[in-house]
């Protein structure tokens, strides 16, 4: 046998390896379950049956957490869907979340439907009011579309409190929080029922934004987003894609606005500040532009970071002065260093981290 022979050998042997090993890199859920409807509801009914149990292994503090993180992931999922799927700019989704909550609030006291039927018409009603909006928002861009969306969180606080005999003015409404079913059991608390309908909730609506953003629909979002002109050319509605991403995106904030009222047993103008739409706004790019798994560290973000803040101040007696501001300062910090150092927030991160990892470990099995 020659030198070339042996040569040749050798190099099949390595390509035989290689696919092998790609071969097995490969096998995954995608595999197994091919129809993406499908695998996206497996994953979901694993989540709900895991997050189930494990709640039931948590405090009652530890549970009304989990339930404030709900309806803040909602509003950045759709934040990172008008932004990171469509390219428009909002900083009036805390106002959306308003007009959810109050909507909530109003068909709660006015009538006696089920809490997910009222849950779906706050929503519906979120997302035709967006549609309206998208309409005006679909001929603005830039700073023009951002100063819009801003006098939007200005005006709809103010709604509230100058008709007061409808939306309770100042104080607001109160809420009457949903109570556990009996058949759960008595050791079933109120603030592990909220957490569990947050997530199912969340799930719902991330299999829905999961199956939208990879149909023809988002792949039209996509298009009008890098280039409105050659979208029009590819036979694209530039304004229709826009006006429907629009309302999708006020859907998914008026769902969060429910949720959050439900949480809060109250609805009232203070709580849908100018501050919660920026607040929204940052926790989208720290949490990640365009990626579902970013509204949720942008939510926990949001929630945790204050209360953080709130422990660390007493640790250490700080005044008053610097107490009030600690946790803007560290939102402010985390805000900056994700901007300059990961554009991709902390989900870009993690997916940094999985590619180097898995980077490293096709090198050693190749090397093996």
């Amino acid at each position: 046998m020659g030198v070339e022979e042996i040569d040749l050998k050798a190099e099949e042997t390595k390509v035989k390896k290689e696919t092998l090993i790609e071969g097995g890199s490969k096998l995954s859920l995608k595999r197994l379950i091919p129809v993406p409807i499908l695998r996206n509801l497996l994953l979901a009914i694993v989540a709900v049956v895991i997050f189930f149990f494990l709640s039931g292994h948590l405090s009652a503090y530890r549970n009304y957490q989990l339930s404030q993180v709900g309806p803040y992931v909602l509003a950045i999922l759709g934040l990172s869907v008008l932004i990171g799927q469509n390219g428009q700019i909002s900083i009036g989704h805390g106002a959306l979340m308003a007009i959810g909550a109050w909507s909530l609030a109003l068909l709660q006291i006015h009538t006696k439907l089920p809490l997910g039927v009222i849950l779906l018409l706050a929503t519906l009603i979120t997302t035709a009011i967006g549609g309206v909006l998208g309409l005006v928002a679909a001929r603005l861009r830039g700073p023009y579309l951002a100063g819009a969306t801003l006098a939007l969180a200005l005006g709809v606080p103010d709604i509230a409190t100058r008709y007061r005999s409808l939306f309770g003015g100042y104080q607001g409404l109160q809420i009457n929080p949903p109570s556990p079913p009996a058949f759960l059991g008595a050791n079933f608390t109120p603030q592990q029922y909220l957490a569990v309908i947050d997530v199912i909730v969340i799930v719902i609506a991330f299999i829905f934004v999961a199956n939208l953003v990879n149909s023809r629909i988002g792949r039209d979002m996509r298009a009008v987003r890098d280039d409105e002109i050659a979208a029009r050319l590819a036979g694209i509605s530039v304004q229709r894609t826009q006006v429907f991403t629009f309302a999708i995106s006020s859907g998914l904030a008026g769902l969060g606005g429910g949720l959050l009222a439900l949480v809060a047993s109250n609805v009232s103008p203070g709580a849908f500040s100018v501050t919660l739409s920026i607040s929204l706004l940052s926790g989208l790019v720290i949490g990640g532009i365009g990626t579902m798994a970013g509204a949720l560290w942008g939510a926990a973000v949001m929630v945790y970071v204050p209360q953080w803040a709130t422990t660390l101040t007493e640790k250490f007696n700080m005044n008053q002065g610097i107490a009030a501001n600690i946790a803007l300062a560290i939102y402010g910090i985390l805000l900056i260093v994700i901007v300059l150092a990961a554009p991709g927030g902390i989900q870009g991160i993690l997916m940094r981290l999985k590619g180097l990892i898995s980077g490293r470990g096709r090198q050693r099995a190749t090397k093996g």
